[in-house]
């Protein structure tokens, strides 16, 4: 028992480091040429410690269609993932994975719940999106 406020104190200091392990992902990515160059994607991400705020925005060239805009919330995970859940401006809902790939950042979207479905055509697997400004 003399030892546990020393274990205690271990224990204190080794959370932050774990914290501070998590992989960065905050940033603003675009596929500027998304839908076979026919429109655009943009997400931007927020971090503070493992909690990532997501953004997301997609819209065609021509202006045609619906133009979704959403926000969610996650956490990354153990596997150096962010797992998140999202709406988006026409009340569609889902589920979202963001991994690492480089610089680049590879998407992930699922829809649960659709109540607009020409925003469908945007929401997919494994999207490469590159830093904001790369093409």
């Amino acid at each position: 028992m003399k030892d546990r406020p020393l274990i205690l104190a271990a224990i204190a200091l080794a959370i932050p480091a774990i914290a501070a392990d998590a992989p960065n992902f905050a940033g603003e990515y675009a596929d500027k040429k998304f839908l076979k160059g026919q429109g655009v994607f943009q997400l931007s991400l927020e971090q503070k410690g493992n909690v990532v705020s997501v953004f997301f925005s997609a819209a065609h060239n021509d202006g045609s269609g619906a133009a979704p805009e959403a926000d969610g919330t996650g956490n990354v995970t153990s596997k150096d993932t962010v797992d998140f859940k999202w709406e988006d401006s026409f009340k569609n809902a889902g589920t979202g994975t963001i991994t690492r790939s480089g610089s680049d950042v590879i998407l992930s979207i699922k829809t649960t719940r659709v109540t607009d479905s020409r925003c469908l055509v945007f929401y997919g697997q494994d999207m490469r999106l590159k830093p904001a400004g790369k093409k």
